[in-house]
């Protein structure tokens, strides 16, 4: 099975439910997007709607990678940073690939994705993304050509006696 990526594809409320709906499933396995098992779709949907609201302003932009059958298998957020001075850079947010579709190389291919939409915004040289410490997802952006920039010790709490650093992550897109 291979991927289609779109970029800012129509939304819909089919593709808000199969968004919620990977979230939650990402979330479930124990993915680093934002929260802590066990969450439903009460609790992400919010969340999505700030999504939404950047995406209706023109902010945000949506890369989608569906598989063959049309469903949701894997998404990121694009946001432009709004600081004057920082314009020239975009940030990559909630990177998920379905659970039943990990390890065969679909995080790769949405990463380039989200790189390729990137580049295709006049005036962004970088995509700027956190991740949390001790998941291995660092090691994974590594991989993509992220270099790890910054990183900010014991600021996740995930439980109350388990913090994580956020690792701050850049890559140059013209080099």
């Amino acid at each position: 099975m291979a991927l289609t990526f779109e970029v800012d594809p129509a939304f819909d409320r089919a593709l808000r439910d199969d968004i919620t709906a990977l979230w939650v499933d990402v979330s479930n396995a124990g993915g680093a997007v934002g929260f802590v098992p066990p969450v439903t779709a009460d609790v992400v949907r919010p969340e999505l709607v700030k999504h939404l609201a950047g995406m209706a302003e023109g902010r945000t932009h949506l890369v989608v990678g569906r598989g063959e059958d049309g469903t949701v298998a894997a998404t990121a957020f694009l946001t432009h940073n709004t600081h004057r001075l920082m314009r020239h850079w975009i940030g990559v947010y909630t990177v998920m690939v379905h659970p039943r579709h990990q390890g065969r190389g679909f995080g790769r291919e949405l990463m380039a994705a989200a790189a390729d939409a990137a580049r295709a915004i006049d005036g962004i040289g970088a995509v700027r993304l956190t991740c949390r410490g001790g998941t291995g997802a660092d090691r994974f952006y590594a991989s993509c050509g992220y270099k790890e920039v910054g990183r900010i010790p014991d600021a996740i709490r995930v439980a109350e006696d388990d913090y994580r650093d956020d690792v701050i992550m850049l890559l140059p897109l013209f080099r």
